[in-house]
């Protein structure tokens, strides 16, 4: 096989064809061997290793010997490298996903399967961690958690004042439209009270940890997969679960109250700020009707709610961040199934709680 010219993928003509060599090796009886003739050849980059692995691929499925004596030693010792591990089994099969909608059912059946065990498995071990923690037992760094805390409190504050302040003001908004046209403005105080503490505060500073922290939480233990420091504490003697989760767990369930004391604050202020501006109510009537509105059992609701809502964006952040793959586009994954898994967990549970407390009258 004589190489000539110069050979290059940025060249106009391309490369050659590999389809004689194909016809050349499929006469009977097949050659003997290959050999090449690169004494016309002027010049070449990776094109031309793409064009001799072909070749060479060719040659092993027909039994035909290749000759690379006469190659350039740096193109040789390319071809060597490429062709010295062979390709993975399967590494180009698709076959293995499923193509029919039954198939795919039941996949999606037997994943769903999957997770809810390594889900329930990892709550166990959480469960566990927090039980060695009141022993005295669990091995993390205080600097650790108080680092957290100051990630999960203090840090959180600017994007929950803006969004809990937007909320009240909406809440307002949409009742003092409907209230005036019955001459109840004054109730409009009750409306954004009841609301924030019951429900929204909870709700908007959970659902705004979840897209902030829980997605910190996953890629933090995502990129520590990766690289290996989970297996490297392992080998330390250090319990992951210790030394990784439970710091942020108890953070955010830590800070997830305060913040919703916060938001609910913000969000009335937000409320004052429409009934102000659009219902001619003052601050020290808004207020004293908020006061009057707003009981004790209201703001309890939200914070055991807040409480929930914050372990179970922990869990989630930490869950998906262990089980990360070992790429950065796992990594991303991760984030990604963090912040969809914490927000679902925590519409399920606020229909929950609703429910139950509606029952009991709470």
């Amino acid at each position: 096989m004589r190489l000539s010219g110069a050979w290059g993928l940025d060249e106009g003509e391309g490369l050659p064809p590999v389809e004689p060599v194909r016809r050349e090796l499929s006469t009977d009886p097949p050659p003997n061997q290959v050999e090449f003739d690169v004494s016309q050849l002027s010049g070449w980059d990776s094109g031309v290793l793409s064009f001799l692995v072909q070749v060479d691929d060719l040659c092993t499925e027909r039994g035909v010997a290749t000759d690379r004596a006469s190659l350039p030693e740096g193109l040789r010792r390319m071809v060597e490298l490429a062709t010295a591990v062979p390709e993975t089994k399967d590494a180009k099969d698709n076959s293995g996903k499923p193509s029919g909608m039954v198939a795919r059912l039941g996949a999606a059946t037997q994943s769903a399967s999957e997770g809810g065990g390594e889900m329930v498995t990892f709550m166990g071990e959480v469960t566990a961690s927090i039980g060695r923690m009141f022993r005295g037992q669990a091995r993390f760094r205080m600097v650790d958690l108080w680092s957290f805390v100051q990630d999960c409190g203090v840090q959180a504050l600017p994007i929950v004042t803006l969004i809990s302040f937007l909320v009240g003001l909406i809440l307002a908004f949409v009742g003092a439209v409907q209230l005036e046209q019955f001459g109840a403005q004054i109730y409009v105080a009750n409306l954004v009270g009841i609301a924030m503490a019951r429900e929204m505060g909870a709700m908007m500073a959970a659902i705004i940890m979840a897209g902030r922290t829980g997605a910190a939480f996953a890629a933090q233990l995502g990129t520590m997969r990766v690289n290996q420091e989970i297996d490297a504490l392992q080998v330390m003697g250090l319990p992951p679960m210790d030394f990784l989760v439970l710091p942020r767990v108890i953070a955010l369930c830590l800070m997830m109250p305060l913040l919703t004391l916060y938001a609910d604050l913000v969000g009335i202020i937000g409320g004052g700020v429409v009934g102000a501006a659009m219902l001619d109510l003052t601050p020290v009537v808004y207020w004293d009707q908020t006061v009057y509105g707003v009981t004790l059992n209201d703001f309890t609701t939200g914070l055991i709610k807040a409480s929930v809502f914050g372990m179970l964006i922990a869990f989630s952040g930490c869950l998906r961040g262990m089980q990360c793959g070992n790429s950065a586009s796992a990594v991303g994954d991760a984030a990604t199934s963090a912040v969809v898994t914490g927000i679902v967990m925590i519409i399920v549970a606020d229909a929950t709680f609703t429910v139950v407390f509606n029952i009991i009258g709470f």
